[in-house]
């Protein structure tokens, strides 16, 4: 696992760390039939690794500096369940998305680009596959300890496996982020990003306001980043906002909204003319704010990341076109 002090050397010496954007929605686009799996993109894992790896090479080829591993909506008891694995099984599953992304990076011809792989580990909610990692409905019903059990295995085969740092992602409830703050303390070589999801230009989904989710992460000294995710974009610049006098010494922004397209149950994603997209000039402003990895969620492909990067950094990684380019 990559040290604070290295992550931290990173960012200062290259600017902003450009992270991938959305990785099940991109083997969606490859063809991938993910849409009403309780695994979603972490089914692949099983059935189709070379897939995921070539989606993690596109978004390298794009220019994203770090990448996330096939893990959001994986664990220990999703696997047993839906897949029929044994326990034993079912961890070496969930390593097996940190392998796949390290092996991308080390085969990538990175040329002096510093490359870091982030295990992506969703909501309690993500596990539930009904859509409360949105809501976080379940966390009234749940107690701090039991949030911080059903995360350790994660976490334990994400570190175990050799992640750089681990991503706690779409976070809806002030509890569960309480769990995550609380758990790392046993993990004392973790360092970490936590990103919630939020309802509103104020409000995480519990309800609760951005700035006391944001005071409360900052609580624990593993944490390198705070911020939102699968959010959409105009939201993002009064959120940050609302908290700048929460965010600790030595912490940064994390920013990688989604396309700010509406999800639909059953139609899908939809397009609302109402609502702001998501375009690399957005970023910008964002950096302003100290965001220092800056990417994008559900619908952002490679294409959108090597426009983002072109935006922060001024420079393409490839002459290739991203969303067309094969390991």
């Amino acid at each position: 696992m990559a040290s604070s002090a290295c992550i931290k050397r990173m960012i200062l010496s290259d600017g902003p760390l450009i992270l991938d954007g959305g990785l099940a929605t991109e083997l969606e686009a490859r063809g991938a039939e993910l849409q009403g799996d309780p695994l979603w993109s972490a089914r692949l894992l099983h059935t189709n690794p070379q897939a995921i790896k070539e989606t993690h090479y596109r978004f390298l080829l794009s220019g994203a500096d770090v990448i996330t591993t096939a893990t959001y909506q994986a664990s220990i008891q999703g696997f047993i369940s839906h897949l029929g694995v044994s326990c034993d099984e079912a961890r070496e599953l969930l390593m097996s998305g940190v392998h796949l992304a390290k092996e991308t990076v080390e085969t990538f011809p990175s040329g002096d680009r510093s490359l870091l792989v982030a295990g992506s580990i969703g909501p309690y909610g993500a596990f539930l596959h009904d859509g409360s990692e949105y809501s976080g409905a379940y966390a009234q019903r749940m107690s701090v300890e039991e949030l911080k059990l059903w995360h350790k295995a994660q976490v334990e085969c994400l570190a175990a496996a050799g992640a750089d740092l681990v991503a706690f992602e779409t976070i809806p409830t002030i509890k569960e982020a309480q769990a995550v703050v609380e758990l790392l303390r046993e993990f004392p070589d973790c360092n970490a990003w936590l990103s919630f999801s939020c309802k509103d230009e104020k409000h995480i989904s519990d309800g609760s306001p951005f700035a006391d989710a944001v005071r409360l992460a900052c609580r624990s000294p593993q944490l390198l980043a705070v911020g939102v995710n699968c959010c959409r974009p105009a939201l993002v610049e009064p959120l940050l906002d609302s908290a700048r006098g929460a965010l600790g010494p030595g912490v940064s922004w994390v920013v990688y909204p989604n396309s700010g397209e509406d999800w639909d149950t059953k139609q899908g994603w939809q397009r609302s003319e109402q609502t702001a997209g998501w375009t690399p000039e957005l970023s910008g402003a964002w950096l302003k704010q100290g965001a220092a990895l800056l990417g994008g969620c559900c619908r952002i492909g490679p294409a959108h990341i090597a426009a983002l990067r072109q935006q922060l950094k001024g420079s393409s990684t490839s002459s290739s076109d991203p969303a067309d380019s094969n390991t």
